[in-house]
Formats: structure tokens, sequence, C-alpha cells
């Protein structure tokens, strides 16, 4: 069989990528002249000390390089994805089972969806999307300074970085989207506060992250604060955290309806249209609940739906097939099992997932009553890395750090396990370097 010149000059693309994961292994952060704004202390917190002293794993001072063809299929998932979400009767088929909150409309639309995609043979394959995706403004932060120093025989390799590469000026943008969240609700009034809202931040992992937001916001004038939800009040037709009135709540809350007691001064705020919430309930109801990821590859509902055949194409070559968990059939799902990967519909992170060849029938009777559902078992590339003298492998995935459609950075994590951690060390957070194959001779014809 001859191959076309652009199926060999894809082949031959995906063997320059090989070889530059193979060779080109790090990018070391230069832990003497990093980032300025890392060296920052708030209150009792040493931003620098928490991310390279006391959580070694979140970072990777690996890279991983992938094929301009490849983010770009990416992107036409994500694209395809977005266009389906709006079709109304994809709104009505998921507002039916969100909770109430959901069916509250915002005209905010909500910051850092991450579309979460497996490399395969056959192309990327999306597994999930979240809605308070976290990681964008460190990965922006510390891949800006690791220093490329590839020591190649072929350092030639790397000269076609693609422009599809992460953006320049991440920081810019991620304040630019917020002031944009805050004036499709308040127009063109100052945003003066913003509340970056977890529960008991002081013990999240990510809580560098919280502490270079506010940074962040306030070198724009934004009093910032970050407080647990059970510290604010509503009051006087306003949310407050002590006499601070909160304008603009940054959520980075797993409860994504916002219903619980807890939650109760939050959610009539944000009912009354008296603080901008972003994330919103509505938007992890219309994308991140993972029995949406059942409907985007059902391709009788996408008929139904009017969905346009090569729309139908990308979503159903591009995203790992899911179904329901249904009791009714459980001795199909119990024979298919060790093809399969569980997850609750609902759920975030890697909580009460299972990969079907290491279930028990005791784990099995119990998602047969939960919320579930069953994801085609797409298995990640690895990568292996030299830690502390040993040759180690891991596994990753590529994140999409996505607002309103457009990918506003990329990064990779690398993990062991079933799922992405920040447990393991050589792992965590990895740049991702976007190599172009153009061939310049044939784009000058």
């Amino acid at each position: 069989m001859t191959l076309s010149v652009q199926q060999r000059s894809f082949n031959l693309c995906e063997q320059k990528v090989n070889l530059l994961n193979s060779h080109s292994q790090y990018l070391p952060i230069n832990q003497v002249v990093s980032c300025p704004d890392l060296w920052i202390e708030e209150g009792n917190f040493d931003v620098y000390k928490m991310i390279f002293a006391e959580r070694v794993t979140l970072f990777s001072n690996a890279v991983i390089y992938v094929t301009e063809a490849s983010i770009a299929t990416q992107r036409e998932i994500i694209s395809a994805i977005e266009s389906v979400i709006k079709i109304p009767a994809y709104q009505q088929r998921v507002l039916a089972y969100a909770p109430d909150s959901a069916k509250f409309i915002p005209q905010a639309h909500s910051v850092f969806f991450g579309y979460d995609f497996h490399q395969t043979p056959e192309g990327p394959k999306l597994i999930e999307i979240n809605t308070n995706a976290g990681g964008a403004l460190l990965n922006a932060m510390v891949f800006r300074i690791q220093k490329i120093g590839v020591d190649l025989s072929g350092a030639s390799l790397v000269e076609d970085i693609s422009d599809l590469a992460p953006i320049h000026c991440p920081e810019e943008t991620f304040i630019q989207m917020f002031l944009e969240e805050w004036q499709a609700e308040r127009g063109q009034a100052p945003l003066e506060s913003i509340a970056i809202v977890d529960e008991n931040p002081q013990a999240q992992y990510m809580l560098p992250e919280f502490l270079l937001f506010k940074r962040l916001f306030e070198k724009r004038n934004i009093q910032t604060v970050i407080c647990d939800p059970s510290e604010l009040r509503y009051r006087d037709q306003a949310l407050w955290y002590e006499n601070q009135r909160i304008d603009l709540v940054y959520n980075r809350l797993t409860d994504f309806s916002l219903e619980a007691g807890l939650y109760k001064p939050l959610l009539e705020a944000y009912y009354e249209k008296r603080v901008v919430v972003t994330p919103n309930p509505r938007a992890h109801a219309l994308y991140a609940d993972k029995r949406n990821l059942a409907l985007l590859t059902d391709e009788a509902t996408l008929i139904e739906w009017g969905v346009d055949a090569g729309i139908r194409a990308i979503l159903m070559n591009g995203i790992a097939h899911t179904l329901l968990v249904n009791s009714s059939e459980a001795d199909t799902l119990w024979a298919s099992r060790k093809k399969l990967f569980f997850k609750p519909a609902k759920g975030y992170g890697s909580k009460a997932t299972y990969r079907g060849d290491k279930l028990t029938k005791k784990v099995f009777a119990e998602i047969l009553q939960g919320d579930y559902v069953a994801q085609t078992l797409v298995q990640p590339s690895e990568r292996q890395l030299d830690v502390e003298a040993e040759r180690v492998r891991f596994k990753l995935d590529m994140r999409h750090y996505v607002y309103k459609g457009e990918t506003q950075l990329i990064s990779a994590r690398l993990y062991q396990g079933q799922t992405t951690n920040f447990r393991t060390l050589g792992g965590g957070f990895t740049q991702v370097i976007v190599v172009s194959c153009r061939d310049p001779k044939r784009e000058i014809a």
C-alpha cells in the first residue's frame, strides 16, 4: 500500500515527537532566578516554599512534546462539544436531571473549563470536562521560569515550535476573563472585591494558587479574600466577608450545586443577583456532569437533535464512549467490565472511580445502586523518566484550560495509579510543547 504525501508527513511528524519525548526529558526549574511573583509572603504563607519544598510532586521537571496535528484535533473536539451544548434540546435534556440551582440562568459564562484528554494511537480522546479546573495560574508562572535546555545531538528537531502553543501572557488573559465575567452581569461598574472560596482553604493542596490569584487581583486594585463558605454572610442585599462587601466569588468548591445548607448565604446572594459567581452551578450541569458524555456519544440522539454528520464524526471518534449505568444491564456491564471505567456522574477528580478490571462484586453492586456512568477504558499514553537513578514509567493526560470555547493554556499531568494525582515523585503538572510538522517547501508552493 502506497502512503499519501500527507500520511508520510504525519508519520514523520509522529517519529519526530517520539524522538523528542524519548531523549529530551527535562526542562529544569531554575530555583535561583525564578519568577519574582513566587517570592511573596501572604500572612504566614511563603508561596515559593509551599510550591517547591512542601509540594514536591506538584510539578514535574519533564516536558511533553505533542504534534500540532494532535492539538488541532483536540481543539476540534472542544469546538464540536461547545456547538452541541448550545442546542436547546441538549440543554433541556441535561437540565432535566440537574439540581435546581442549575436552572437559574446567570449572564456570566464561568471561568476555567478543563477539557482532559488521553493520547492514543488512534488520536486524542476526551475523557472528561471539569468546570473548576485548578492549576492554570500555577502552570502559567512555573512554565515561564522553566529553562529550555535540550541536550540532543539532533537539537534542530525543536526548531519548528508551533504557534498553537499556549498564549504568551496568560495572567493578563485570566484577568480579562474575570473582568468579562463581571461585565456580563454588571456592565461597566467597577469590580472592587473578590472572594476566592473553598472549604477550609488553608488546608487545600492548591492553596498556593489561591494566594497567587489573590496577588494577581490585588495588582489590579481588586480587594481579595480567601475564605471558607461558612465565613460568608448575606445581609443588606449584599454578600459579605466580615466587613468586606463581595462583588464576585471565584468558586473553587467541589459541591457544584451550592445547595448544601453551608452555602445558603452564597446561594441566596447568587439567586438575588447580588454577587457574581464563577464557575456557577449551571455551567457544571451543562458541561461537567458525566452523564452528558453519554449523550455526546449517542449518535442516534445527536441525529435527533440535528447535529450535522461532520460534528457527529468528531464527537464519536474523539470522546471516550460513555453509557449510563443501569441495574437492568448488570450482567452485560459485568461481562464487559474489563474494558470499562466507572465514574460517579457528579464526581470530580479520582473520587470513587474504578477500573473495571479491578472491580470486586461487592463494589460493583454498590455502583449499580449509585449514580454512575461506564466509560470505555482509554489507556493513557506513557513516558519513562529517570527518578532518583531509576527508570520510572508514568502515565499522562493533557488538559486544555478553556474559556468560551477558546484554549487559554495547555498542560499535561504525569502520574502513576489508575487516575491523575499529585503523589508521585517525578510526576505532577508538566509543560506541553507543540511541535509543528509543516513542510516549509510545500507551504511556499
